[in-house]
């Protein structure tokens, strides 16, 4: 397996797209319920190919991730053969970035010099989609890029 297993949940929201992909390795609904009484093996197998898959399509489509804690936050750009990334770091320790407030407190302050702006871009160290789940692993999170674009903005 080369991501992990979607969850119980995801794998319920995608049923539809798991009965599709089921009947391109030509099992019916009547052999599924088979195979996953008598042949659980197959079966965790059927389940592992798919969350690939389906984990492929979502980073293929990724193009921003951020990560946030209370004093940083961690802006990443996915271009095709690097990533670009914008750390934002503050010195206040009564502010957490990981709420509105604090994000709030940011852009009212994204001048003062208890903010402090880093930038770099890497290329992937393995395949690009590897790389991305690290950091989703990491805790980052998939994003539209508004933060990202808005801080690239403000930089340049």
């Amino acid at each position: 397996m080369k991501y992990t297993r979607l969850t119980r949940e995801q794998l319920e929201e995608l049923h539809t797209e798991f009965i599709t992909f089921l009947a391109t390795q030509s099992i019916t609904g009547k052999e599924w319920a088979k195979i996953k009484i008598n042949q659980s093996e197959i079966a965790e197998q059927q389940i592992d190919l798919f969350s690939d898959l389906i984990w492929e399509k979502v980073l293929g489509k990724a193009k921003f991730l951020e990560s946030m804690s209370p004093d940083q936050l961690f802006l990443f750009e996915l271009a095709d053969t690097e990533m670009n990334v914008i750390v934002v770091k503050i010195s206040e320790e009564h502010v957490d970035l990981t709420t509105s407030e604090g994000l709030q407190w940011l852009q009212d302050n994204i001048a003062s010099d208890s903010v402090e702006f880093f930038t770099a871009s890497k290329t992937y160290s393995g395949t690009k989609n590897a790389d991305i789940f690290e950091l989703i692993k990491q805790g980052a999170e998939i994003t539209e890029g508004a933060l990202f674009k808005s801080m690239n903005d403000l930089i340049n």
